[in-house]
C-alpha cells in the first residue's frame, strides 16, 4: 500500500484530498489518504466565528460567482442549497472627505464602455482625454509577465489608474500594482488588448462575464464560509485526518520520505504534497540548493477588524456595500466593507456590522502592526466615525491579524515558481508544491490547484 501525505488543512489541502478519495474509491486504489494540519482546525484562511447573531469571517468572506459557477465542488459537495449570494450595491471610494460612488459600469475601477469612461465624476476631463489612446495605440511592448500597474497607465494614462482603478485593484491583490504581473492578476485584459486593439472595447465585448442583471458577483453559504470547509471535512470518510499534528521534518530515502511530527511520530509517504506557507516549505526541505527561490517570495500582512453594533443597517448611504479609502492621511483602514448590507445572512437581526482590512500597504500600518487588540479596536472605532458617523458602542468585535501571510506576486513570481518546479521533480520526486504562496489566492484557484496536483499523483498509479 502506497501512502499519500498532504500537509496542510486548508481549502487546497482538502481540495486535494477530495480529488483523491473521489479515485480510490472509484478504482478501488490500495493507498492511505492522510491529511496532517498543524492547528486544532482545517481550512486556513477560512474561519466563520458566530457571536450575538452575526457571522462574521475571520478570512475569505466570498467566492467569485464567475468562477465558482464553471467549477463542479458546490455541486458535489451537495451545497446548492446553501448557497447564498451578495446584495446588490454600490462601492464608494473615501477621498477629501466624503465617500463618492465607483461607477457602476466598471470592473475593478476599470471602464467596461467608453460611456462609462466619459460619466464617471473621478476622473478630470483631462484624464479621460488620457484614457482615450487605449482606443488607438497597439500594444507592441507588453507581455503577460509585465506589471500590471505599467500596463493599464500606459493606456489608460496615469489619472484614472491613480485615482479610479489602483485603490480598487490594489485592494484585490494587496500589492503596489507596479509590482503585480498581469499574468498573475487580470490576464484577460492583456488578451482583449491583442484581439480588440483596446482593452476598454474587450471588456465592453465581453460585459456579460463581468457584469449579470442581478449583480450577484459573489457567493456564500448560508452559515457562512466555514460550511464549506465542514462538508468537506464530514465527507472526506476515507481520509485519516490528524489534527494538531505539526510537521517539523522531511527525509528523503529510496523511493519513499520519512515525515516527522512534533509529537514523535513518523509517516512513510511515497508522495507528499506541502500546502503550507512557503516559509514553512523551505523549513521543512531544508535544501540549500532551493532556499534562494524560496526567500523570492515576497508575503503582505493584513488585519480585519468586525464591529457590530445594535442599530439597524439602515442607517448606512443608501445602496452602499462599502468604500476603498483613497484618502490615507484621513483613515487607517484601507477599506470597510457594510457586511450586514452585503450579505444579508451576516445579521440576524438586520443590525449594522462593518469590517474593517488594514493592509501593510498603508501609511500608517508600521505603527498599526504592533497594537493589541484594545488599541486597534480603538483605531478602527475612529475609523468608522470619520466616514460613516457612527459613534455607538459596538455589541460584538472580532480581529484577526494575518502578519507577513499574505502571499504577494512580484514581477518575477511565475519565474521563481517554474524554478522550484524543476528542482524539486529533479531532486524531491514525488513532492510537490501546492497553495496560494505559488499558485493562486482566489478560493477558486485554491480549489482548482488542488484537484491540479492531486490529478500529477493519480496519473502516476495509472
Amino acid at each position: 500500500m502506497k501512502t499519500v501525505l498532504v500537509v496542510g488543512g486548508g481549502i487546497t489541502g482538502l481540495s486535494a484530498m477530495w480529488e483523491l478519495q473521489k479515485w480510490k474509491k472509484e478504482t478501488n486504489a490500495d493507498v492511505r489518504l492522510i491529511l496532517a494540519e498543524a492547528s486544532n482546525q482545517l481550512g486556513g484562511k477560512i474561519r466563520t466565528v458566530k457571536n450575538n447573531d452575526f457571522i462574521m469571517e475571520a478570512g475569505a468572506d466570498s467566492i467569485v460567482a464567475r468562477k465558482a459557477n464553471s467549477m463542479s465542488f458546490i455541486k458535489e459537495l451537495g451545497l446548492e442549497d446553501s448557497v447564498v449570494y451578495n446584495a446588490t450595491g454600490r462601492s464608494f471610494l473615501y477621498n477629501e472627505g466624503s465617500l463618492k460612488a465607483i461607477p457602476a459600469d466598471t470592473i475593478f475601477g476599470i471602464p467596461l464602455s467608453v460611456e462609462s469612461l466619459a460619466t464617471t465624476d473621478l476622473i478630470s476631463a483631462e484624464g479621460k482625454v488620457a484614457a482615450l489612446k487605449d482606443l488607438y495605440i497597439k500594444n507592441d511592448t507588453f507581455t503577460k509577465d509585465d506589471s500590471i500597474g505599467d500596463f493599464l497607465t500606459y493606456f489608460l494614462g496615469e489619472e484614472l489608474v491613480e485615482k479610479q482603478i489602483a485603490p480598487v485593484l490594489s485592494g484585490v491583490y494587496s500589492g503596489d500594482l507596479k509590482d503585480l504581473t498581469i499574468s498573475s492578476t487580470l490576464p484577460y485584459l492583456f488578451d482583449y488588448k491583442e484581439e480588440y486593439g483596446s482593452i476598454i472595447k474587450g471588456l465592453e465585448a465581453n460585459k456579460k462575464k463581468f457584469q449579470s442583471g442581478s449583480g450577484r458577483k459573489f457567493i456564500s453559504f448560508e452559515g457562512g464560509m466555514g460550511t464549506l470547509i465542514d462538508t468537506y471535512e464530514q465527507k472526506l470518510d476515507e481520509v485519516e485526518i490528524w489534527k494538531n499534528e505539526r510537521v517539523t521534518s522531511i527525509d528523503k530515502n529510496d523511493g519513499y520520505y520519512t515525515v516527522s511530527f512534533q509529537n514523535g511520530e513518523k509517516v512513510e509517504a511515497n508522495y507528499v504534497m506541502l500546502s503550507v506557507p512557503h516559509s514553512v516549505t523551505a523549513s521543512l526541505l531544508a535544501d540549500k540548493s532551493i532556499q534562494d527561490e524560496f526567500q523570492s517570495f515576497e508575503n503582505s500582512s493584513l488585519i480585519s477588524v468586525y464591529v457590530g453594533y445594535d442599530v439597524p443597517d439602515s442607517i448606512l448611504p443608501a445602496d452602499g456595500t462599502g468604500f476603498i479609502t483613497v484618502d490615507t492621511d484621513a483613515l487607517s483602514c484601507n477599506a470597510c466593507t457594510w457586511t450586514s448590507r452585503k450579505w444579508t445572512h451576516t445579521s440576524q437581526q438586520g443590525n449594522l456590522l462593518v469590517r474593517l482590512f488594514y493592509k501593510s500597504s498603508h501609511p500608517s500600518f508600521h505603527s498599526i502592526k504592533g497594537m493589541n487588540k484594545e488599541q486597534l479596536l480603538q483605531i478602527a472605532l475612529e475609523d468608522v466615525k470619520k466616514s460613516l458617523g457612527i459613534t455607538a458602542d459596538p455589541v460584538t468585535t472580532e480581529i484577526t491579524e494575518w502578519l507577513n501571510n499574505m502571499p504577494t506576486y512580484q514581477i518575477t513570481h511565475p519565474q521563481i515558481v517554474s524554478s522550484l518546479e524543476g528542482k524539486l521533480e529533479a531532486t524531491y520526486p514525488g513532492i510537490l508544491l501546492a497553495g496560494c504562496s505559488y499558485y493562486g489566492v482566489g478560493i477558486p484557484d485554491c480549489i482548482d490547484n488542488g484537484m491540479v496536483q492531486a490529478k500529477k499523483i493519480i496519473d502516476t498509479f495509472e
